[in-house]
């Protein structure tokens, strides 16, 4: 029985949930449910059914005898949303929320703060769930004024889910609905986020990845399958979907692939592959932190450098740095996949390399040891810290660098996923920056209680001459620096931003400050 008004966004896998009154709505992936107090359901599913359950509560904030803001709450009962029409006629309301991606970010984030104990915490969580549920509302309320036409909708939704291996037009799915073709297009973007035959290809392309995985179909037959009628189009169409052909796509479910990933190792090891070869740079050396001793390493900076014969990849992996480094020469040796996502988007590199690389099984379970890791740590540095600041610099010889609070390598680990308070002068000239840099005289201005420190020897002319800022009067100055809370951390591990990366600066951060 729900006692409030409840969501159930469903994350993988594929079920039902039933209703007292015997009235059903197949669950699947991507979707999400509204189910209204008082009603009594069973949700059933495979085992690969995941699904997040949000309830309603009205919260009260108050202040209690300890002189610190709590919040309280009840469950929602009345009130209910713009977008429920007849609990009794339709107990279940189908809704959508694009882009998906956006929807679990900011659910992953609702969830780890579901532990904070600080008053703050709490309610920063409290607005990024009141910003999820203002986006959620006004992507299924405005523009589609008549309830009716919204359940058509989403009819239209379901039919297409239901019915992706037949033939469909825009056509034919506007008039089913009564509505004119232009009207449907729009109003069915505004709730998927799509245009329909783009919904429409992306449920069939997903469909294909299955039946890749578990089957030997022929592609040809898989094409038909799906709705596809060329097995060409199928083909071009799963490349611009997945970056990678039918055949690579199984072949990688079916065997480890030889992969060579320059700067995306990090990713590529946390999912149980080594990678043939290591990057190394002439001047930062190699990613020592990822263990890969037995592993060769392959010189980004030699600009001509070649595969010998015992290291010819089988697939390559880049991220949007291949063309500095002139890797797009490989294309002809391997087939390469290009990784579009920017590195604070972590987990979605890391799903989808796990997709192209056919690890998708051990994705969860990467992602939930990192951020439990960072849950734990997260406590035990609220108690040691209570408000003290922290700043994180990265000095060479020539240019002294402040990473920001919200983007970079750095930002989000330090001051998103464990809580550390950053200086206020992080805030006010790197708060929507990944870096800047600095002169000496705004460092003296950077007051902060703890400073994580690495170096950058790119620039130096010498060997040493990226610690020359230490000799100055200005650095010795510094409140960090004078209480002894300057941690220096290795270059390599800190400038990236995998999984294991981004553990091991966690690992760091409690050795010297918890």
């Amino acid at each position: 029985m729900t006692s409030s008004h409840a969501f159930i966004v469903v994350t993988g896998g594929h079920g039902l949930i039933h209703s007292v009154d015997n009235r059903d709505m197949r669950l699947e992936k991507g979707m999400i449910v509204f189910v209204p107090a008082g009603l009594s359901i069973v949700i059933e599913g495979s085992t690969e059914l995941q699904y997040y359950r949000l309830e309603l509560m009205v919260a009260e904030v108050k202040e209690d005898t300890a002189s610190r803001l709590s919040i309280t709450g009840k469950p929602m009962h009345q009130e209910p949303p713009a977008f429920i029409s007849d609990s009794d006629r339709l107990p279940f309301i189908e809704l959508n929320y694009s882009p998906w991606s956006s929807c679990l970010t900011s659910l992953e984030q609702i969830m780890r703060g579901q532990t904070a104990h600080d008053w703050l915490d709490q309610w920063e969580i409290q607005l990024r769930f009141q910003e999820w549920f203002r986006v959620l509302l006004r992507q299924n309320d405005p523009e589609i004024k008549s309830p009716a036409d919204r359940a058509r909708l989403q009819s239209s939704i379901r039919y297409i889910r239901e019915h992706y291996d037949q033939p469909i037009t825009v056509d034919e799915l506007a008039a089913e609905v009564r509505l004119s073709r232009s009207s449907y297009t729009r109003q069915f973007k505004r709730i998927t986020g799509k245009l329909p035959l783009d919904y429409v290809n992306a449920v069939r392309l997903e469909r294909s990845k299955l039946l890749l995985q578990l089957t030997d179909d022929r592609l040809h037959d898989i094409a038909q399958n799906v709705g596809f009628n060329n097995e060409y189009y199928f083909g071009r169409r799963f490349k611009q979907y997945t970056g990678v052909s039918p055949g690579l796509y199984r072949r990688h479910h079916r065997q480890e692939a030889r992969v060579f990933a320059p700067y995306l190792e990090d990713f590529v090891l946390a999912l149980g592959i080594k990678p043939i070869l290591q990057t190394s740079h002439c001047s930062w050396g190699r990613q020592q932190y990822l263990g890969l001793e037995d592993v060769p390493e392959f010189d980004v900076t030699q600009l001509d450098a070649r595969f010998n014969e015992t290291n010819i990849p089988e697939f390559i992996m880049l991220n949007n740095g291949y063309q500095r480094w002139n890797l797009e020469r490989f294309e002809q040796v391997a087939p390469t996949f290009y990784m579009e996502h920017q590195g604070e988007e972590w987990r979605s590199i890391l799903k989808s390399t796990a997709d192209v690389l056919g690890k998708v099984n051990r994705v969860q379970n990467v992602i939930d040891a990192y951020e439990d890791k960072a849950v734990e740590a997260k406590g035990q540095l609220a108690r040691y810290m209570r408000g003290q600041t922290v700043a994180f610099l990265r000095i060479s010889a020539t240019e002294i660098t402040l990473y920001g609070n919200q983007y970079g390598y750095v930002g989000p680990v330090l001051y998103q996923d464990l809580g550390l308070t950053p200086h206020f002068r992080v805030q006010q000239w790197a708060n929507q920056s990944r870096r800047i840099s600095i002169g000496l005289e705004q460092l003296c201005q950077l007051e902060a209680d703890h400073l994580f420190i690495t170096f950058d020897t790119m620039d130096s002319a010498h060997p040493g001459e990226e610690r020359k800022l230490l000799e100055r009067d200005e650095w010795k100055r510094l409140p960090a620096v004078k209480s002894g809370h300057v941690y220096e951390v290795d270059f390599m591990t800190w400038m990236n931003y995998g999984v294991i990366s981004h553990g091991k600066k966690i690992d760091d951060i409690l050795r010297f400050m918890a």
